[in-house]
């Protein structure tokens, strides 16, 4: 593995946690190069919500490429962007009553939440933002703007301004009113608050932390802006795409935000491509306002349309994510209990799931025990205080099984329970 560490930035992050180089991979697995799988509840930080390689996929892909199909086009016509924005009004948009225009922004998350930023000031003519406490969306300095992390933040070298964040849902342990404070600096004309566009949120916090916000709060959230006049995005990269069992997570409290954002699982076979969801009264963008080379990624177009013909012309796979959602926390509820000297509890919605560790360190333990045992987990939280599983939808439960089997075990070892 010298190449890795002679020749690649010290930038490098989840490979120094697995220090093993992997060759291939399918389904909920992967492999190294010396043909030991590893049991994969990372899910490509969600870009694989259908697993690695998905046969489902793979044939129409092969397929497409085989026949010479555009692979490049900008923002070009092409019959696979075509025969994707027809599948996507009819099996996303349009049975659920959404509305929306779509723009295709450069192939990643932190791109579509730069364009939404950029819309939502372009709109309202104003520069201001309303973010939440441990908020995550993106690395580049829009995005960064409105993260929470300070170690993230820190890294853009610059001010971050033009933003300001609001207490997330429960940030006080529920001994404050919802949206006190928001909406007394909002209403104060000595706050100092800057009049603001937009409020970008997420309905479950990821990186934060697996935080799921209540569907009351969401509610109000809406109804603020409503009232406010403030316009509302939806941060959907990693927890829309089915993550929390609907298609969009915000599905389960009745709003429709103003602009929302998809990447990571939208193609559904783990290739770059990006979403920017807006009513159609918000599109006023201009020519190439907002552009890029790879905003059109039409092999990402043909997995995406197959992605929703195979998983989204019913309810089966939502209403499976939901049930193996508590099926783990399930899991999680019987290792808490069995390890009553740690203080720990579950969290999360759907498939995004986790366990906070009162003691700091424990979760990254646990989660260096559960890779020696060849499963794979990530870390989150401001503290890197949350275990966090984000495995493909259709990981199977015998293989659902085996992970908690492995990290209940992994949390006796680190605890000494």
């Amino acid at each position: 593995m010298t190449v890795f560490e002679d020749l690649e930035s010290q930038v490098r992050s989840y490979c120094r946690n697995w220090p093993v180089v992997f060759d291939t991979a399918k389904g909920s697995r992967l492999t190294d190069v010396d043909g030991n799988s590893y049991l994969d509840f990372f899910g490509g930080a969600g870009a694989l919500n259908y697993g690695h390689n998905p046969d489902e996929l793979k044939k129409p892909l092969i397929d497409y490429l085989t026949r010479d199909g555009v692979s490049h086009g900008l923002d070009m016509y092409t019959r696979a962007k075509g025969e994707f924005l027809d599948t996507f009004q009819e099996i996303i948009l349009g049975p659920r009553g959404l509305d929306y225009k779509v723009q295709f922004p450069g192939p990643t998350g932190a791109n579509a939440v730069e364009s939404a930023l950029k819309l939502a000031r372009k709109i309202t003519g104003k520069e201001a933002l309303i973010n939440f406490t441990n908020a995550f969306h993106g690395m580049t300095l829009g995005a960064l703007s409105v993260t929470g992390n300070s170690m993230k933040r820190g890294g853009a070298g610059i001010p971050l301004v033009h933003s300001t964040p609001m207490p997330f849902d429960n940030y006080f342990d529920g001994k404050m009113p919802d949206f006190l404070w928001f909406e007394k600096v909002l209403d104060d004309a000595g706050s100092s608050l800057n009049e603001p566009a937009a409020v970008i949120v997420e309905t479950v916090q990821g990186e934060g932390g697996l935080n799921p916000a209540r569907i009351e709060w969401l509610q109000g959230l809406e109804d603020l802006c409503r009232r406010k006049g403030l316009l509302l995005i939806v941060d959907d990269v990693q927890m829309g795409c089915g993550r929390t069992g609907p298609f969009f997570s915000f599905e389960v409290a009745g709003i429709k935000p103003d602009i929302v954002t998809i990447s990571k699982s939208i193609s559904g076979y783990g290739l770059p491509m990006a979403l920017v969801l807006m009513k159609p009264e918000h599109d006023q963008w201009g020519p190439g306002e907002h552009n890029g080379t790879f905003r059109g990624n039409n092999p990402a177009f043909v997995t995406a349309t197959h992605t929703l013909r195979t998983w989204w012309t019913d309810d089966t796979l939502e209403k499976d994510t939901v049930r193996k959602g508590e099926k783990i926390e399930e899991g999680f509820n019987r290792i808490i209990a069995d390890n009553r000297g740690t203080e720990m509890f579950a969290k999360g919605r759907g498939l995004a799931r986790g366990i906070q560790f009162e003691d700091e360190g424990l979760a990254e333990k646990v989660a260096g025990k559960a890779f020696e045992q060849r499963l794979l987990l990530e870390t989150a939280g401001p503290n890197d205080e949350v275990l966090k599983l984000l495995p493909p939808l259709t990981t199977s439960d015998d293989e659902i099984d085996e992970g908690l089997a492995i990290i209940g075990e992994s949390v006796r070892t680190v605890t000494g329970s």
